[in-house]
């Protein structure tokens, strides 16, 4: 869209956008069958982006990068966006299954395992009851083969699905989309663990949690062994970093 505006968060752009226009903008490319690819930016990939040149490639060149995490959304208030919330994936994904339900579009749903596949397609079948869902799959946890790889673009291309909603984890699914823009007919979005929160295999933290920025306390609190070492690492460098973005800036 032409009337793209984004801002620089340690580096890394990142969309300026209210929940209505990442939506729509989405909603257009899929009605266009335009081949895109959306990242969901919290601060474990913000961070990312500073220390795997690959990754941060990906990001700046996706056709949309989301403010996930109150921190980043924090940063673009700081900013001068006064009024900017985060745009997670989860919520994306449901609210814009409600809209590809009233338009007819099909998804397809990419990623997680078989089990939380199918819990997650009765889930949105209960919810959504007029959602077309063109297809599942569940890759291997592995790297693909050519022919596995083609396979897969085969049989996305041929559900005609107009949007695919990948889980695949971070950076695995930015690296994943970007290397199929162009060879996948949809719009593909990477949406980490939006599978497992929506067919309820992973609990997600409190509203005021999550309002409050403390989401990933949460999951750490959830998964500590698992956890520990990343939100450590990634929440000390992003204050770091963060402060001294907003000091020279002030400079």
């Amino acid at each position: 869209m032409d009337n793209r505006r984004t801002i620089l968060v340690l580096g890394t752009p990142i969309d300026v956008l209210e929940w209505g226009t990442s939506v729509a903008r989405i909603g257009e490319w899929a009605q266009a069958n335009e081949s895109r690819y959306v990242c969901i930016c919290n601060v474990h990939s913000v961070v990312t982006t500073r220390y795997d040149p690959a990754f941060g490639q990906v990001v700046k060149d996706a056709d949309m990068a989301t403010p996930d995490g109150e921190p980043v959304a924090w940063m673009l208030r700081r900013s001068g966006v006064s009024r900017q919330t985060r745009i997670n994936g989860p919520d994306l994904m449901w609210r814009y299954c409600a809209e590809a339900a009233i338009r007819d579009e099909s998804i397809y749903l990419y990623g997680s395992t078989p089990e939380t596949l199918q819990i997650l397609e009765n889930r949105l079948a209960r919810a959504f009851p007029d959602l077309r869902i063109a297809g599942t799959w569940s890759p291997p946890f592995r790297e693909l083969t050519e022919e596995e790889d083609e396979a897969d673009v085969d049989r996305i291309n041929a559900s005609g699905a107009r949007t695919v909603w990948v889980s695949l984890g971070c950076p695995k699914q930015e690296k994943w989309m970007a290397a199929h823009r162009g060879r996948i007919n949809a719009v593909m979005i990477g949406v980490g663990a939006a599978f497992d929160y929506h067919a309820g295999t992973t609990r997600r933290a409190p509203l005021w949690m999550q309002r409050n920025g403390l989401e990933w306390l949460f999951r750490l609190l959830s998964e500590p062994s698992r956890l520990w070492k990343r939100y450590l690492v990634t929440n000390t460098l992003f204050i770091f970093l963060a402060t001294r973005q907003l000091l020279f800036r002030r400079r």
